[in-house]
């Protein structure tokens, strides 16, 4: 399991990386890419190890919408993973909740979500991205 980036939602990917580059030098930056299965459109920032990933709601039924409209922030960090399912599977016996099943996320890779659960950390959103084979 390796940390492969720290999702950030923002309102508006274009203008985030406005601000941002007003700041930063990024090594490169993907174009923005639609993600259906979540409503959502990401870009990737690499400025090293692990990526910054800013997410937007592509709609307004989109899960991140209303955490967008107040602003946004720091949303979840993504660990790459050789077997998806089983990851999902360990964490569910652990306690955590399962909120998506393994579905086809960006760059045609698996994406999970789970959430930790945990009371005394406020980082518990993780994602699970499967390695490409």
């Amino acid at each position: 399991m390796k940390l492969h980036h720290i999702g950030v939602v923002v309102p508006n990917i274009q203008e985030s990386l406005g601000e941002l580059k007003k700041y930063m030098s990024f090594q490169s930056i993907s174009l923005p890419t639609p993600v259906g299965s979540r409503k959502v459109n990401v870009c990737f920032l690499k400025i090293g190890e692990p990526f910054l990933e800013l997410i937007e709601p592509a709609s307004q039924d989109s899960a991140i919408a209303e955490f967008a409209s107040c602003g946004g922030g720091i949303h979840h960090l993504c660990f790459e993973v050789n077997d998806i399912q089983k990851e999902v599977d360990e964490m569910a016996s652990k306690g955590a909740t399962v909120l998506v099943e393994p579905v086809k996320g960006f760059d045609e890779r698996r994406i999970a979500f789970v959430d930790l659960n945990m009371k005394n950390t406020r980082c518990g959103l993780i994602e699970f991205l499967e390695t490409r084979n």
